[in-house]
C-alpha cells in the first residue's frame, strides 16, 4: 500500500478523470512528435529541475521557442510514434495544482529506456496545464 501525503485536499473523480484525459492527450502528441502540441500545453515561462552530470542540481525557465528547440532535438525524427506506457501516481494539492510522479518506459525505433519524473500540473479555466518538468540527467542542458 502506497502513503500518499495529506494535502487536505482529496480530490474528486472529476479532478482524476481530466488529469488523466490530460496525460492521454500530452502523450499523443509526445508519441507523434508533435512538439508545437506539447508546447499548447505548458504554461510559460516553464520551470525545469535537473541535476547535472557533476551532481549539481540545477534549474532553469524556458520560453516557447527554447521548449519547442530543445523538445525537437529530444524527441527526434522518425516516421514511427514514440511508444509510452506509464504509471503516474497523482498528488493533488488543490483542485488546480497537482504534482505528478511518473514511471515510464518509452520506446522509439525499437529501443526502450525506462523514465521517472514528476511534473508539476495547473488548471485554468478548467483546463490543466504543466508548469513546471523534474527530472535527473538533464542539467547539463539547462
Amino acid at each position: 500500500m502506497t502513503l500518499l501525503p495529506d494535502t487536505g485536499y482529496t480530490p474528486t473523480p472529476e479532478d482524476r478523470a481530466s488529469l488523466d484525459a490530460w496525460f492521454a492527450e500530452y502523450d499523443a502528441a509526445s508519441g507523434g512528435r508533435d512538439v508545437e502540441r506539447m508546447a499548447d500545453m505548458a504554461v510559460f515561462p516553464l520551470n525545469l529541475v535537473s541535476d547535472d552530470s557533476a551532481g549539481n542540481g540545477r534549474s532553469a525557465q524556458w520560453d516557447r521557442d527554447r521548449f519547442v528547440a530543445t523538445m525537437t532535438g529530444v524527441m527526434g525524427e522518425g516516421d514511427r510514434d514514440i511508444v509510452f506506457e506509464s504509471t503516474r501516481t497523482p498528488v493533488f494539492l488543490s483542485p488546480s495544482m497537482a504534482v505528478v510522479f511518473t514511471d515510464s518506459t518509452m520506446t522509439a525505433d525499437g529501443r526502450s529506456q525506462r523514465l521517472r519524473y514528476a511534473d508539476v500540473l495547473i488548471r485554468r479555466d478548467g483546463k490543466w496545464a504543466f508548469q513546471t518538468m523534474l527530472q535527473s540527467g538533464w542539467g547539463d542542458s539547462l
